[in-house]
């Protein structure tokens, strides 16, 4: 059963993103007036050390009025490279320069109201450059076992969903049995 948009416009615009409102057809034939929100891609990174702890910020989101653990992000740029620009936001945000990153995933994590799409990347080394330029992103940053994220996410610790999927997933790669004969 696919919904058909027949036209949208755009009621709001500014430099990180657009509120629109399109006409959508359903099968049945009838329409719907759905807002949906346009958004810049976002690029993720973190650096998984040999010691397999994953390097986390701690920081509060005043929309949801909530304190978690996250991983570095923020929107791509005009004319930047996705991958660039996951480590230019690990970069700012903690200090650390990763090595070679790896795509770890890409996920919409609100496709019913918005387009936008994570990119999430990880290195299995990093270097500390100094101090965060935009250390006012977190209240902290930390160096934590990856054996201990499945309890995190499950006592709520990593609440916004794209960071718990990137954090399971890498839980699963370093440390999960393979289970191939």
């Amino acid at each position: 059963m696919q919904w058909t948009k027949q036209s949208e416009q755009i009621v709001y615009s500014n430099r990180w993103f657009s509120v629109n409102l399109a006409d959508v057809a359903l099968p049945d034939g009838r329409h719907l007036d759905h807002f949906l929100i346009r958004l810049r891609p976002v690029a993720v990174a973190t650096v998984v050390n040999e010691a397999n702890e994953v390097l986390l910020l701690w920081r509060h989101r005043f929309i949801t009025d909530s304190w978690g653990w996250e991983l570095a992000a923020g929107v791509v740029e005009d004319g930047e490279a996705i991958a660039e620009a996951a480590a230019r936001e690990l970069e700012e945000e903690t200090g650390w320069r990763p090595g070679p990153l790896h795509h770890l995933m890409s996920v919409e994590p609100s496709n019913g109201l918005t387009d936008a799409r994570h990119h999430v990347y990880w290195a299995d080394e990093g270097a500390y450059v100094g101090h965060p330029v935009d250390d006012f992103e977190s209240d902290r940053r930390e160096w934590v076992p990856l054996k201990l994220v499945p309890d995190m996410v499950a006592r709520g610790e990593v609440p916004a969903a794209t960071m718990a999927a990137a954090l399971l997933l890498l839980h699963h790669l370093r440390l999960g049995q393979d289970t191939k004969p």
